[in-house]
């Protein structure tokens, strides 16, 4: 596999994704359609898991779905990365989603998604996704770990995985 574009960038500050993801927010095998719908399971889960109002759901929902639209968040080898800048957030939340089938996501490569990691950002720091896609990055760059993490039927063991 080619090396993911963000994992070149090692001097970009860590975050610890895992302090940025809930269990809630974790989906495992969910039975979707299209990565459209896979999108607006991930953020249900996700606003469940951060207790978001239904009006933020929305939003949240709105700037992911443009964002695609715009532009496949679908990378190479099994991954997609899902994300957008949110008015009224004020904290990163992240979700995840394992697809052990995978799901097409217009992926560079053409392959199915498997790990799919959604990034919601407040919009005032627009920038404070690029050290968490760093992290995302540099850890699914490793084959051996996406393969594990697609084992996983618990989301605490998903989350100790990135601890």
């Amino acid at each position: 596999m080619a090396s993911l574009p963000l994992a070149r960038y090692p001097c970009l500050p860590s975050m610890v994704f895992a302090s940025q993801l809930r269990p809630g927010a974790v989906v495992i095998a969910p039975k979707v359609s299209d990565k459209w719908a896979l999108l607006r399971q991930m953020v249900e889960a996700a606003a469940g898991a951060w207790e978001l109002p239904s009006d933020l759901l929305e939003t949240c929902h709105r700037r992911l779905v443009a964002r695609e639209e715009s532009v496949s968040t679908g990378m190479e080898a099994g991954i997609a990365v899902p994300h957008a800048a949110v008015e009224g957030l004020d904290e990163v939340v992240c979700g995840l989603a394992l697809l052990p089938s995978g799901l097409p996501f217009d992926s560079l490569d053409q392959q199915d998604a498997q790990v799919v990691v959604m990034i919601l950002v407040p919009k005032h720091e627009k920038l404070a996704h690029l050290s968490t896609l760093t992290e995302v990055a540099r850890r699914l760059g490793d084959a051996s770990f996406r393969a594990q993490l697609l084992q996983k039927t618990e989301a605490d063991d998903v989350l100790a995985m990135w601890a």
